[in-house]
């Protein structure tokens, strides 16, 4: 993987992930908790995600092939969206049902201390998970704000562990005041709201995961700084003007760019392969993602 795909960020989540699991199934085994129940499928499915991307980051830096001439780049794509998807339907929609049943038949804690106890080592343990996706996060994420990132972003990996580690310590946070007003007020049916808040904001999270993978699959272009540096790229000697210009990203660190030059009249064949190599030269300079240019010479037929 390489360096943009946040694969520090990812091994500290699944480390995180596979310890909490643990102890909340311990915890649900001895309380009985829906919410505990919840956070522990929601933990497993977590580090499930986790190892998706890895193998995403993994399958992705196979060699090109003639069936796929482009390469494998956009399987990391691929494997974030079948990350949001687990988390709809895995961890959001049984944390729903569960939930529902929770409140449907409601039956008292045993020992919701342990529960407590749990769900603030969680806390800390999901907290350094957030701490280092947030630290491998900024060196990507440069002057835009959060939600920019998170829109953005052609790396699918930083995004998904961003807003996963967001919904761990904000679910443990409603399964904590869950499990405390269960015993606070010995009303257990809190236990069950807790459990449908958390499973509200999975399926949440998951919406948003899937709507912004899904663009970087069918297939999105450069961001409108880069698309500068490649114009910047494309004009020079013997390149009069851009008469069209398109990228697409076949992955996170490798952009297809296409584009017809206007040349000058009157240019000989040898003139206008050297001019279209040294554009591609420039451009590959100023954006090293560009992997694979084509370039069609034209004429500038606006001219008079």
């Amino acid at each position: 993987m390489s360096a943009g795909g946040g694969s520090k960020a990812i091994f500290a989540a699944l480390g995180a992930n596979v310890g909490i699991a643990v102890i909340k199934f311990v915890a649900f085994a001895i309380t009985g908790s829906s919410s505990m129940l919840a956070e522990g499928v929601h933990s497993v499915v977590d580090s499930g995600n986790q190892g998706l991307l890895l193998v995403g980051g993994r399958s992705a830096r196979r060699r090109a092939t003639p069936e796929h001439p482009f390469g494998y780049g956009r399987e990391r794509y691929v494997y974030g969206f079948l990350v949001a998807l687990m988390l709809f339907s895995a961890g959001g929609l049984f944390a729903l049902y569960e939930g529902v049943e929770k409140i449907r038949h409601p039956h008292h804690l045993d020992d919701p201390i342990v529960a407590v106890i749990v769900l603030v080592v969680a806390v800390g343990l999901e907290g350094f998970s957030l701490r280092t996706a947030i630290a491998e996060s900024r060196h990507h994420k440069g002057s835009d704000t959060w939600l920019g990132f998170i829109r953005h972003a052609k790396n699918p990996e930083l995004p998904v562990v961003l807003l996963e580690d967001v919904a761990a310590l904000t679910g443990l946070v409603l399964a904590l005041a869950g499990v405390g007003l269960s015993a606070l007020t010995h009303q257990p049916v809190w236990d069950g709201i807790g459990t449908c808040a958390i499973g509200v904001l999975l399926v949440t999270v998951a919406i948003v995961l899937v709507v912004e993978t899904k663009s970087l699959l069918v297939g999105e272009a450069a961001a409108p700084a880069v698309l500068d540096a490649i114009e910047a790229g494309l004009l020079g000697a013997g390149v009069e003007r851009i008469v069209h210009l398109r990228t697409m990203h076949l992955g996170p660190d490798e952009l297809l760019v296409g584009a017809k030059v206007a040349m000058p009249p009157g240019a000989s064949l040898p003139e206008v392969a050297r001019a279209i190599d040294a554009a591609e030269d420039r451009v590959r300079a100023a954006v090293p993602a560009a992997r694979v240019i084509y370039l069609e010479p034209d004429l500038d037929r606006s001219a008079p």
